[in-house]
């Protein structure tokens, strides 16, 4: 079992796998795919229904128009709502002003499904990157509170490697206050792993996961685990692509259920909303990893 006191979260990205960016499918060709989002995201909620654990989906707003059921249902489960944008184009591809547009329809389209504000968003592939800084002040402008798009390693698709690995609050470009909750990372010396997510969650050991887990835990951090619908169907159709993808996209796909699972078993998981509203105390001064986890610790004794 981790450290009781420490609370995780867990990230759920509503996507198909004709939406992975690493498969490259053509937008125009996504309505003659077999789409296969309902299903799995459907698997997911039983699997957190029995493990009685809420979680947070980032959901793509393609997706949403086109299941608003499917939306209702996550909702009305008792999960949080949050916008991985609308089309899954990654930001370095768009101009401030597409990338506000597309965020801005996103963002109506899951709350007149919900009727509730949706105050988190996931970039595709976490794709703000240095370069990409200036869609934090879009983020921010449209009411979301918090961000969990800055992953702080190297990567040749994404990543800041300075940014910090504490979920924090941060300065936009323009001026604004945002949290920053980033995907999960370990540090060996002056090494910065990522572990616990996506295509790590599939090549990685379980045990090597939990090992790191419970390692940033003792440090005080809470891990965001994410995945992704798509990463525990092993009936998806295979598409063509080179080597490299096909590695980083099938990996291990058949195992991944099996190790989420687990994950529910061995780990205390909570919508990132809850992780935010701690991480923006505005009582947090320097020691606000130890208010965290005090916090935590009086969250997970109730």
């Amino acid at each position: 079992m981790s450290d009781g006191s420490v609370l995780n979260a867990l990230t759920i990205d509503v996507e198909d796998y004709f939406h992975a960016s690493a498969l490259n499918v053509p937008a125009l060709r996504w309505e003659a795919c077999e789409q296969r989002v309902t299903g799995n995201t459907r698997r997911l909620l039983e699997l957190l229904g029995s493990a009685g654990t809420k979680a947070t989906f980032f959901v793509l707003g393609w997706v949403a128009e086109r299941n608003p059921e499917l939306i209702r249902e996550i909702s009305d489960a008792g999960h949080e709502i949050g916008c991985h944008g609308y089309s899954h184009r990654l930001i370095y591809e768009q101009t401030p002003e597409e990338f506000s547009d597309e965020t801005r329809k996103a963002k109506r389209i899951l709350e007149d499904i919900t009727g509730d504000p949706v105050v988190g968003y996931r970039a595709a592939s976490f794709s703000i990157v240095e370069d990409t800084r200036w869609a934090l002040d879009v983020i921010a402008e449209q009411g979301f509170t918090y961000d969990s798009s800055i992953f702080p390693i190297v990567h040749d698709r994404y990543g800041i490697p300075s940014a910090a690995l504490e979920p924090h609050e941060l300065t936009t470009p323009g001026g604004y206050k945002l949290i920053e909750l980033p995907p999960p990372v370990l540090t060996l010396g002056r090494q910065r792993l990522p572990v616990a997510g996506g295509g790590y969650l599939r090549l990685l050991p379980y045990v090597v996961t939990r090992w790191a887990m419970r390692r940033i835990n003792r440090d005080g951090r809470p891990v965001i685990v994410y995945l992704h619908p798509w990463e525990i169907d092993a009936g998806q159709p295979r598409l063509r692509v080179g080597p490299v993808t096909r590695f980083r996209h099938y990996v291990n796909i058949t195992r991944v259920e099996r190790r989420l699972e687990r994950l529910l078993v061995e780990f205390q998981f909570e919508r990132m909303d809850a992780l935010a509203r701690r991480c923006g105390d505005p009582a947090a001064g320097p020691d606000a990893r130890d208010r965290y986890h005090a916090a935590a610790a009086g969250e997970s004794r109730q």
